[in-house]
């Protein structure tokens, strides 16, 4: 009995067990629903009678598009157009007129100039002096005063020329001559000997707009180039998409005839009249093909248009173009070195930074010569004259020579330098009567070293590295655009051969298995999906020879060789 009882508890056990190891744990915030996905509950009804009873197809049209107003276009139109109406070539035209300017408003610094001052002053003083008796002094001024100053760039030298005139009236019984004139002619020259005589900052200015000019040249080259195949594979993209319009409405017409074969061998007894339903959905199904070939024109004509036209409201837009250049282009037949010399020597931002690099070249000679000492040769030569007349009030306080002895030879020497005093201006200036020269150096030099140029020629060798750095970057992707281009052709080349023998055949796989629903050894459902086969096949031939188009496009872009490729010279 004890035997009994334990085993029972034991059976009673490990079935305990058995269910704790197989049950499905209960996941938080919610109860298990163990359901068929047939009987799941919660789910709403939205619509459930809704059943189309529309048959009619809708307008077969383009919005906004005559499809009677055919425009043919050929490649080279459309990126002579690409170029002409595009609005970043036209800011890059513009940016290139502006770097101009730049460069003719940085040259102005070496202009000659021409500067001077005319203006008459009266001014009254008190009298301050014991050779005076007057309370005070009037004295009007007439002055006139001009100055040329030229440069020679190239070694950094500056001339300058002046011209001064003043006349002086008085009532200042000390001064001899009223009216006074006095003229002096000078010339002065400063020649840097070390700092600023190979280069300074109005040199260096010059210097990299001058570079600035190819860069922004260049930059336009680019743009030019992704303009070019851009719109090469929009042409390309419309092509396929109106070929493929017309595979989808020939598709039709051959369902629709496929349809009528299978009415008669209804008629006949061949086939079942369930087997025309098939024949009727694929007509539907080809049909509705039609218009997503249709959207599809749609928007590659539009792409294209966007790239070609001037302006929103231009006649372009309701016009249907038409590509007419033929799809057969010619692979080129390149290595990968070949390629690559092609694209290190082509592409455009490789030549932007060779304009960086030679810009941060002009940088590390300015600040070189920046810690040079700035020590200049400085050069002088004036002429000066003196002419008037004699003061009428000029009256000294003191004896001269004439008063005390009227027949002295002082008197005489006096008498003749105040003939002198009184005759032109000019005379004493051309006679180099009373000259003036000068020679010398002058010189401004930090204490502990100019360490601003120091810091600058410092981050201008490490900019170098950076740009040396950005070149290695740059010519690895160039490389990567190369190798995956050229690789783009190969599988293009070989993506069009597949599809051409996909074509031929399943051309002549439509065609027995017709023979076949004939004969009564097959059935309509093959011969649908046949011909199914065969408008799909259709499309990707073009599509891989639109695709090998716009691989050598590509090529042409990577090798930047697309402007040379098309014989186009962009202004």
């Amino acid at each position: 009995m004890n035997r009994q009882i334990l085993t029972f508890v034991i059976l009673i056990l490990s079935a305990t067990v058995a269910f704790s190891q197989t049950a499905t744990p209960t996941p938080a915030g919610g109860d298990v629903q163990n359901v068929a996905p047939e009987d799941l509950k919660g789910v709403p009804s939205i619509a459930p009678d809704y059943r189309s009873d529309e048959r009619s197809l809708p307008d077969l049209g383009r919005v906004g598009v005559d499809m009677t107003q055919q425009r043919t276009l050929t490649l080279r139109e459309t990126i002579e157009l690409a170029l002409s109406n595009n609005r970043d070539i036209e800011v890059s035209r513009k940016t290139v007129r502006m770097a101009e300017f730049d460069l003719q408003s940085t040259r102005g610094f070496f202009q000659p100039r021409l500067s001077g001052q005319a203006y008459y002053d009266h001014t009254t003083t008190p009298n301050v002096s014991i050779f005076s008796n007057n309370q005070k002094t009037n004295q009007g001024t007439l002055l006139g005063n001009a100055a040329l100053q030229a440069f020679a760039p190239k070694y950094g030298t500056v001339f300058t020329g002046s011209f001064n005139n003043s006349r002086v009236t008085t009532d200042n019984p000390i001064s001899i001559l009223s009216p006074q004139y006095t003229s002096t002619m000078a010339f002065a020259l400063t020649q840097p000997l070390f700092r600023g005589r190979k280069i300074d900052a109005a040199r260096r200015s010059i210097e990299i707009f001058k570079k600035n000019l190819s860069l922004t040249d260049t930059q336009f080259r680019q743009r030019s180039i992704e303009i070019v195949a851009g719109a090469e594979k929009a042409y390309w993209d419309l092509a396929f998409a109106l070929r493929n319009l017309q595979v989808q409405r020939d598709s039709v017409r051959d369902a629709k005839s496929q349809l009528e074969h299978n009415r008669r061998l209804v008629d006949e007894g061949q086939l079942a009249p369930i087997d025309i339903v098939a024949a009727e959905t694929q007509v539907a199904n080809f049909e509705q093909a039609v218009y997503d070939a249709l959207n599809v024109v749609n928007q590659a004509e539009n792409a294209l248009k966007n790239l070609i036209s001037p302006n929103r409201g231009d006649r372009l837009w309701s016009e249907a173009l038409t590509p007419i250049d033929t799809v057969e282009l010619e692979a080129p037949r390149t290595t990968l070195s070949e390629a690559m010399d092609m694209a290190l020597n082509n592409r455009p931002e490789l030549e932007m930074n060779r304009a960086q690099r030679e810009i941060n070249a002009i940088d590390q000679r300015l600040y070189h010569d920046q810690k040079r000492p700035q020590i200049d040769l400085i050069a002088s030569y004036s002429s000066s004259g003196v002419g008037g007349r004699q003061n009428p009030d000029f009256s000294p306080t003191f004896p001269t020579p004439c008063s005390t002895a009227p027949t002295s030879p002082a008197c005489a020497q006096q008498q003749a330098n105040l003939a002198l005093l009184t005759g032109n201006p000019l005379s004493g200036i051309f006679a180099n009567r009373y000259p003036t020269f000068r020679i010398g150096v002058q010189f401004n030099l930090p204490l502990f070293g100019d360490k601003t140029a120091g810091a600058m020629l410092g981050k201008s060798k490490v900019e170098a590295e950076r740009i040396e750095t950005q070149r290695e970057q740059i010519e690895q992707v160039v490389q990567v655009e190369v190798r995956n281009a050229l690789q783009a052709i190969r599988t293009s080349e070989a993506r069009l051969r597949a599809a051409a023998v996909a074509r031929e055949n399943s051309a002549k796989q439509y065609d027995s298995e017709q023979r076949k629903l004939d004969a009564g050894q097959s059935d309509v459902y093959k011969v649908l999906e046949r011909q199914t086969a065969l408008a799909a096949a259709r499309s990707n031939e073009l599509r891989a020879r639109t695709e090998l188009n716009k691989a050598i496009a590509e090529l042409e872009r990577a090798t930047g060789n697309s402007l040379k490729a098309k014989n186009i010279e962009p202004k």
